[in-house]
């Protein structure tokens, strides 16, 4: 079930001009910091704005004569499988808990998908998943525990190495794996020697605590900017868990202050409007959480975001996160 470079390359050819091709562009600010290149792949480009088009087309494309198909997700990959289905003209209903932002649910709605909030948890949009599975026949795309999944994903790392194999270090933002584990598998193949770092907030990070248990484990989901990295890995998890254990250098975690700095550098910098959970490996950098000595690519994953937030935060003003207050500060100041 463990996919590989030949996966990836079959699914390059599923989602070709699609999903595919997005740009590799230079961001100059992070070049200077960092004294080497480095690069934003903008997946936020995609026709659903993330990067889980890649993985959810790849998934339904493989479908046979089901009654439709379902999903937990914390937003993107729902809106990707969502879009998925109406390609295919099947039906889709995507599972989500109460902590999905609503413009990432009207994004879903607005592409023909049936909606389902349950819960505080992912947990719990993943337990009625499983319900419509057993109860209406519906197949399952896992967000990120899925071959097909991963190989899509994977197809980022296929882009990215094609065009600079001489890329020295990958920053991956890590959150069910699935991202992470296609990535790193795809570019590793290609390059031994390519140094793939995964990045998470530093709260409710479910792969981290799972690799340092050395096993998947469940972790309390909490509000974040980088929301698309909220939820669990699952405790029956067959792939992503053992491949990110596997292919991952390492893993490191960036706080909410972190990710609120950076998604300002990516705005006034590089012109970039991009969710919290896209600037986390720009966030290791500034921090000085991660060190590179060689050309580096991070991936902007996507822009499905509050605007009103993100308004807030380009203003440098307070974000509530919950019972959290992160204190604002105007860019530059």
């Amino acid at each position: 079930m463990r996919p590989d470079l030949a996966d990836v390359l079959a699914a390059a050819q599923v989602i070709a001009g699609v999903a595919d091709a997005t740009p590799l562009v230079p961001s100059p600010h992070m070049s200077a910091i960092c004294g080497h290149d480095f690069l934003l792949k903008l997946e936020n480009m995609q026709p659903i704005g993330a990067f889980k088009l890649r993985g959810a087309l790849n998934a339904v494309a493989g479908v046979q004569e089901a009654a439709g198909v379902t999903c937990c997700s914390t937003g993107n990959h729902g809106r990707g499988v969502a879009y998925a289905a109406r390609a295919r003209g099947i039906r889709a209903v995507i599972c989500m808990s109460e902590l999905v932002p609503q413009a990432k649910v009207d994004g879903i709605r607005a592409l023909g998908a049936e909606v389902c909030i349950i819960g505080r948890s992912q947990d719990d949009a993943q337990a009625e998943a499983e319900r419509l599975v057993r109860e209406e026949g519906l197949t399952e795309i896992s967000p990120f525990d899925d071959p097909k999944v991963i190989a899509g994903q994977g197809t980022i790392g296929l882009e990215i190495m094609a065009a600079r194999p001489d890329l020295e270090v990958l920053l991956v933002p890590l959150s069910g794996g699935g991202l992470a584990a296609g990535v790193a598998m795809a570019a590793k193949a290609i390059k031994p020697s390519i140094r793939v770092v995964g990045i998470s907030m530093d709260r409710g990070a479910a792969m981290h605590e799972s690799l340092r248990a050395g096993r998947p484990v469940e972790v309390e989901e909490v509000a974040s900017l980088a929301d698309s990295l909220g939820g669990g890995i699952g405790l029956k998890n067959r792939l992503s868990f053992p491949m990110c254990r596997d292919l991952l250098d390492e893993v490191v975690l960036v706080t909410e202050d972190d990710i609120y700095h950076a998604m300002q550098v990516l705005y006034y910098e590089d012109r970039i409007v991009a969710e919290g959970a896209c600037v986390v490996g720009l966030a290791a950098v500034l921090t000085g959480k991660v060190s590179v000595a060689g050309p580096t690519a991070t991936i902007v994953t996507g822009r499905n975001l509050d605007m009103d937030m993100f308004t807030r935060i380009i203003t440098g003003q307070d974000v509530a996160l919950g019972d959290t207050v992160i204190e604002g500060k105007r860019y530059g100041t």
